[in-house]
């Protein structure tokens, strides 16, 4: 058997939910590894800066809804804090 290789971000390492919904969901892990690494990135930290456990599940379902209908990246989110500055002020 061979071993699923998950791709990881910039900034962000994948975490264990997450990578359990890729390993899961037919077809998203292929998607997800298509990604840029940039963009694998923002899909982490969108997935994991919320504060609520109940809107991290929702993140993870919409993330590969999302993945599955060809979305590169988070619609509607200013981006990585971590990463980007700019981005920092809505996380305030």
């Amino acid at each position: 058997m061979t071993k699923k290789v998950i791709l990881t971000g910039v900034v962000h390492e994948v975490p264990d939910d997450l990578k359990k919904v890729l390993l899961a969901k037919s077809g998203v892990l292929e998607k997800w590894n298509n990604l840029t690494p940039l963009a694998r990135n923002e899909w982490i930290c969108w997935v994991t800066i919320v504060k609520k456990n109940e809107t991290r599940k929702e993140h993870l379902v919409r993330l590969c809804e999302d993945l599955q209908k060809g979305k590169k990246r988070p619609c509607c989110w200013p981006g990585c804090p971590h990463r980007r500055d700019s981005a920092k002020k809505w996380f305030k």
